[in-house]
């Protein structure tokens, strides 16, 4: 009997102890062999600090940036990403970090990040992570391997230069509908008056995308866009908190309000597809907006494959029309806000940009063709993204040991292209690399970054965003419109604070002085 209880207290202590083993080896030994053979390699880095890595000193030096405002200058990286700022310049461009216990790979060489977007099956997207942000939008952006190429092909038609063609009217209606209430704000006011133009354009970015991608259904799609920016404002709250894993399953108020925002919208987006589908199978042709375009293709893809595998899921479809609504709205507007923020400060090339659309469209409505022959809009916002891109950093991870340029990364380990940092980089762009010089793009991207890997305003590679013609469309529209009824300078009001909430925002919004022309 005491040698049988011997053998079970022996076991269970065995089993114990392996997996206090797993558990250390996970959170420390594991780790720390990363960092040893990364520094063997001749990266400098950051030590390892048991289980949080450097996300305490990271989430409370972002706090502190985040608790005033900056002076008027487009130097922000120190305000934006602080942590990274004060690392890069103590290790170096090339150096390493720590995401919790994974270590971050900062790469800056060209032919390194050329690397890095395009191969994008051996460096793929983080899993893991905080998942809170998933409930916004999964989708083609979360996709892998065979995953992605089937999604991206089922989603190409939908952003076919033929397709954008026929938003463009939509594109113009929703502007119409902003350019009345600020007018109304100007007569009200007198001659001019002082407005907070950021809720305006997310108002309106989120209108176009709830009517191209829902057509008339747009108004079902508006109540998506007031539940995405509530939930969008519960997981800021979570980001800007320690994450702890596991720690989306606590019964918190937070919690609960973002399950049931997350099924109310997942149940709207089926009502509208399943109301689609009905009309297509009973015979009524597809529509011209994104959901129609998806659906059609989607179908089409079963049929010539003749198999359901090959086409996308309800599920599917609905996370797809989620991101739709995440990147379209917050993409494009962050553009627009930045860019009319830019023009304000630079009123040379405000009256520069509205005689080139007064030239272009006169009093005719903006179409497609002149909206593509907008040569100084365009250079305007390909400067406007260099100094503000939407997303500053671009972040993979190799799943198995993996050479990326001399160095031999372990498997785990995280890498990052400091979209933000390289974009304001004096060696690539010059000393005025924090000055507004749309004329640097005057021959071109590639002329302007002479070939290299270094403007990622929209990512790169085959990865490279699939609405980013669309959302330079929609911007030039807002541009044009703007431009021709409204000049505008800032208020002295205006505070200064580039802020990333998922994206890169203005914090406390972004106060004009309008005038009706």
């Amino acid at each position: 009997m005491e040698t049988t209880t011997f053998y079970v207290v022996l076991g269970i202590a065995t089993i114990l102890l392996l997996y206090i083993w797993r558990i250390l080896n996970w959170l420390w030994f594991k780790p720390k062999q990363m960092e040893k053979s990364l520094r063997e390699q001749g990266l400098k880095g950051s030590p390892y600090k048991f289980m949080f890595g450097d996300m305490k000193e990271m989430v409370q030096m972002t706090a502190e940036a985040m608790s005033k405002p900056m002076g008027l200058t487009h130097d922000i990286v120190p305000r934006v990403l602080p942590f990274y700022h004060k690392y890069l310049a103590t290790y170096g461009n090339n150096c390493f970090t720590w995401i919790g216990i994974k270590p971050l790979v900062h790469i800056c060489e060209p032919n390194m990040i050329r690397e890095v977007l395009t191969n994008y099956s051996k460096f793929q997207k983080p899993r893991g992570g905080n998942p809170l942000t998933k409930l916004l939008a999964k989708g083609l952006a979360h996709a892998e391997a065979d995953q992605w190429v089937k999604h991206r092909k089922i989603l190409n038609p939908a952003f076919h230069a033929e397709k954008l063609k026929h938003m463009v009217p939509t594109f113009y209606m929703s502007c119409c509908a902003m350019m009345e209430k600020w007018r109304e704000l100007v007569v009200t006011s007198g001659s001019s008056c002082e407005v907070d133009v950021w809720p305006y354009i997310q108002e309106f970015s989120a209108d176009v995308i709830s009517r191209t991608a829902f057509g008339s259904s747009f108004k079902e799609g508006r109540i998506i866009f007031e539940l995405q920016r509530e939930l969008t404002e519960l997981i800021k709250k979570a980001a800007y908190s320690l994450y702890i894993p596991g720690s989306r399953y606590f019964p918190t108020k937070n919690n609960e309000r973002m399950k049931q925002i997350d099924k109310k919208v997942k149940v709207i987006i089926r009502s509208i597809i399943n109301k689609r589908v009905v009309a297509m199978k009973a015979g009524e042709a597809s529509k011209n907006d994104l959901l129609g375009t998806l659906l059609d293709s989607n179908y089409k893809e079963i049929n010539h494959q003749g198999n359901r595998n090959f086409g996308l899921s309800i599920d599917e479809v609905i996370e797809e029309c989620k991101l739709f609504y995440f990147t379209g709205q917050e993409t494009t507007g962050n553009m627009i806000v930045w860019t009319l923020i830019l023009l304000s400060q630079n009123t040379d090339w405000q009256t520069k940009a509205r005689e080139e659309v007064l030239n272009v469209f006169g009093d005719n409505i903006p179409d497609l063709d002149g909206l593509s022959n907008l040569k100084l809009i365009n250079i305007i916002l390909n400067e406007a993204l260099r100094l503000y891109p939407p997303g500053i950093i671009i972040r993979r991870m190799v799943h198995e040991e993996t050479k990326l340029g001399n160095l031999t990364l372990p498997a785990g380990t995280l890498v990052q292209v400091n979209s933000l940092i390289l974009h304001h980089d004096k060696d690539t762009w010059g000393k005025d690399a924090n000055e507004f010089k749309p004329e640097r793009f005057s021959d071109g991207v590639s002329k302007a970054t002479k070939g290299k890997a270094s403007y990622l305003p929209f990512s790169g590679g085959p990865r490279v965003c699939i609405g980013q013609n669309y959302a330079m469309l929609e911007a030039k529209m807002a541009l044009s419109m703007i431009l021709k009824r409204f000049s505008f300078e800032l208020s002295p009001s205006y505070s200064h604070a580039p802020t990333v909430i998922l994206t890169l925002q203005p914090q406390f919004g972004a106060h004009l002085i309008i005038r009706k022309i």
